[in-house]
């Protein structure tokens, strides 16, 4: 009989059984399980709900289910539906009734999201320092390559010439909302709901800030159904987790431009490549290609989660069961991901004479020259369309901008001089970009700076 079978005449329906059973997935949270429980008796006992020697009892065969289930001993049998139920049998059949009172005071509601709580938790501190950890590739990139100067492009058209390492620290920068993003949602999942048992509490005298203090967590539900109903802090880890992907992909997408024959910026390792069955001299991006697609799939799963969620009552709905499946593989997928991301872009070959070569076949010097003009007085909308009427000249007469001589770029303006034609170089057009955050070299060693104290920053955050 099963541990809630009492009030039943008969056993479920194996196919019944298999659809509602969770354990084949849910099984991986054994261990804050089994926390969870340890941390209940301990509270019970203190509370005179339990005495001392049935706590220690129930923790001692805790502890010796944890080593069976890491030493592949353990039976997970789906009759007995979770992760729950298979330990708390288990723990009855090895120490005898008094296993049956780990469930004093709790519920399989409580005790689910719990598990959900702790797991999450754990996975999120080893995804912030993975996201680290990529952070720091690339400002060893960045660094390496401060001075190589690329196109760069708006709308996938060139636009203006700038750093290798000024293009490459916007990943830094986006890597770190992602990474501030997940420690704010971190405060949401450090919460407990042990002790709001099915949704109205119990009449035992329990201390549930106890408990989860045992458990390392600051703060409790204030509201029990809410405790219990509340899967808000999965929906807004697996919104980050889009959002990282997301950036991940752009990266992913520029990566397999860059690597192309037709830019030829970049060539990927080839311990991160593969070939072609039939077409002898591919060299494929894989990687990039199958990060850029895994988007989709976490996308999804965010998807099936708040939708899964919207039509639901308040209080438990066996509904929140799939909440499981979708949050472990998004899991699995990101820490997949930003793992061989980071050690492919730390391989990756730039190619930094053909970036610079290929700018010279391009009108992206173009607002520098009318920056030229606007500097002298004359207003710039009037200098965008003289520089425009010099880059159509160009176009008609098969040249570009650093082709023409002084007659000629001062026959569109008297106030075009000699040093024009400096000006225009492309390494000229990077060195005069001083903004704060822009891609003259010394601005994006500072950036590269601010990047290592964030990091150290970081590093301390997760210490703690």
């Amino acid at each position: 009989m099963k541990l809630w079978g009492g009030r039943f005449r008969k056993e479920t329906q194996f196919t019944a059984q298999d659809f509602t059973a969770s354990i084949p997935f849910d099984r991986r949270m054994y261990k804050q399980d089994i926390q969870g429980s340890m941390a209940h008796v301990t509270m019970l006992a203190q509370q005179d709900i339990i005495t001392e020697e049935e706590r220690d009892q129930i923790i001692k065969g805790l502890e010796e289910i944890m080593a069976e289930i890491e030493d592949g001993s353990f039976e997970f049998k789906v009759e007995l539906e979770d992760i729950h139920m298979n330990v708390e049998k288990a723990l009855i059949e090895k120490i005898g009734p008094v296993g049956a009172k780990v469930h004093t005071a709790r519920s399989r509601n409580d005790q689910a999201v719990l598990d959900t709580h702790l797991y999450l938790r754990e996975e999120m501190e080893e995804i912030m320092e993975q996201i680290n950890r990529f952070q720091q590739v690339i400002i060893d990139q960045a660094e390496e390559h401060i001075e190589v100067i690329m196109p760069g492009y708006t709308h996938l058209q060139r636009a203006q010439p700038l750093l290798f390492s000024h293009h490459i620290m916007t990943y830094f920068f986006r890597l770190q909302a992602d990474f501030e993003r997940l420690q704010d949602c971190y405060k949401r999942v450090n919460v407990s709901p042990l002790g709001a048992c099915a949704l109205a509490g119990t009449s035992f005298p329990i201390d549930r800030e106890y408990a989860a203090e045992l458990l390392g967590i600051p703060k409790v539900y204030e509201n029990s159904m809410d405790a219990v109903s509340d899967r808000d802090f999965v929906i807004e880890f697996l919104s980050a987790a889009s959002i990282l992907a997301m950036h991940i992909s752009r990266l992913s997408e520029e990566m397999i431009l860059w690597s192309s024959y037709d830019f030829g910026f970049i060539e990927m390792d080839d311990a991160y490549s593969t070939g072609s069955s039939i077409m002898p001299q591919k060299k494929n991006p894989d990687v990039c290609e199958l990060s850029r697609g895994k988007t989709g799939r976490v996308y999804g799963n965010l998807m099936s989660v708040l939708t899964m969620m919207k039509g639901l009552p308040m209080a438990f709905n066996s509904d929140m069961q799939e909440d499981k499946e979708r949050l472990f593989d998004t899991i699995d997928t990101i820490k997949g991901v930003l793992d061989i991301n980071t050690k492919m872009f730390s391989h990756i070959k730039v190619k930094k004479d053909r970036m610079k070569e290929s700018l010279k076949g391009d009108f992206s010097n173009a607002t520098d020259m009318a920056d030229y003009l606007a500097k002298k007085g004359m207003p710039f909308r009037q200098a965008h369309g003289v520089v425009g009427e010099a880059v159509l000249y160009c176009v008609e007469n098969s040249k570009y901008l650093e082709d023409l001589t002084l007659e000629e770029i001062q026959s569109f303006s008297d106030q075009f001089q000699e040093d024009i034609l400096e000006v225009i170089k492309p390494e000229n057009c990077v060195n005069t970009r001083l903004s704060y955050g822009g891609t003259a070299p010394q601005r994006v060693k500072d950036q590269i700076s601010i990047g290592k104290a964030i990091l150290k920053d970081n590093k301390s955050k997760l210490s703690r």
